[in-house]
């Protein structure tokens, strides 16, 4: 069977290519991402002014109103702010499935995507509204947390699947990681996730509870801190072997880029988290961390689906260079053996 020069059989090359994703659907997929990464954010800085109970019912404010109310001052502002921009994700997923329902029947993988991300706003809304029920419970606090993480991964894969174009969608490569990379590249995103869960019950056993008078875990914070600094140390040492790998062999450069920013990021949010601990707490700090959280696992996410998955974007192109490199070796091994 011949190939056209990307790689791609010339029989499937000429049928119906799947469609690549508008414009308007790879700016959705980007503003999905910013704004779980934003919701997160804030929801930190509504635990970190104690605004957790500034409105202590759910899904009302208070048991009379869906509103903050005068009395409630500063914490229900706060507080019922936050909940507001719950509408700003809503209305971020309904555009994006409303934008790729129009090639639905062409690009599926989209579709879930998008269809996943609208899912997981009432999910988390009513995560949300058991926090409130259970006075902030900090197990429950944390669930909220780690359902965002969620999303934000998935929107990275979605911000990833909107830039594939035609030819993308068809094209059959082998992974941008050889073999010896990816299993770095595994346990890189294995550590990653362990370091945020590990992060999140730190958080439960301190002091930032998001109102006076809420409950925490019960475990030692010194304690559960050594714990999660181990992931942390252990992720550092993956990291600086998929550094090696990707620069002594040679690596595609989007699989370099991937794991240098992951590498930053995690120098970065390791360097805040101990200077966080050592000064006891201060929020500017804690909030810096919880972005940091948001960041970390946005770039892991990345990294884990440039070195994994088989189609990424340009990666058609990569395949029309490694089809020149095989001719041209082919070629210099037959002007060899002349």
């Amino acid at each position: 069977m011949s190939s056209t020069s990307a790689g791609v059989p010339a029989r499937q090359a000429n049928s119906p290519q799947p469609a690549a994703a508008g414009r308007l659907i790879r700016n959705l997929a980007v503003a999905s991402l910013v704004a779980n990464i934003v919701i997160v954010v804030t929801g930190g800085a509504v635990r970190l002014t104690a605004s957790g109970l500034g409105c202590p019912e759910w899904p009302l404010c208070t048991a009379d109103s869906l509103v903050t109310t005068p009395e409630m001052g500063l914490h229900g502002i706060i507080e019922f702010g936050n909940r507001m921009l719950t509408f700003v994700l809503t209305a971020v997923a309904f555009a994006t499935v409303f934008s790729v329902s129009r090639v639905r029947a062409e690009r599926r993988d989209l579709w879930w995507l998008s269809i996943a991300l609208l899912a997981g706003v009432p999910a988390q809304a009513v995560i949300g509204g058991i926090t409130v029920l259970t006075d902030l419970n900090p197990w429950v606090v944390g669930l909220h947390f780690l359902a965002s993480t969620v999303m934000i991964s998935v929107a990275v894969v979605m911000v990833n699947r909107s830039r594939l174009s035609a030819l993308d969608l068809q094209a059959r490569h082998a992974p941008l990681a050889d073999r010896s990379l990816r299993p770095v590249l595994g346990a890189i995103g294995v550590l990653a996730a362990l370091t945020v869960v590990l992060g999140v019950v730190v958080t439960g056993s301190g002091p930032h509870a998001g109102d006076h008078g809420a409950a925490r875990n019960g475990l030692n914070p010194d304690l559960i801190t050594r714990i999660h600094v181990v992931p942390v140390y252990l992720l550092v040492f993956a990291l600086a072997v998929a550094l090696y790998l990707v620069f002594r062999r040679g690596a595609d450069a989007r699989v370099r880029k991937a794991v240098l920013l992951l590498g930053v990021v995690v120098l970065a949010q390791a360097a805040i988290g101990y200077v966080q601990h050592f000064l006891h707490l201060p929020i500017t700090l804690v909030a810096l961390h919880m972005l940091g959280a948001c960041l970390l696992t946005a770039a892991a996410a990345q990294t884990v689906y440039i070195g994994f998955n088989k189609q990424v974007p340009g990666g058609a192109a990569v395949a029309v260079e490694q089809a020149r490199a095989a001719r041209n070796t082919r070629s210099g091994r037959r002007a060899a053996r002349k």
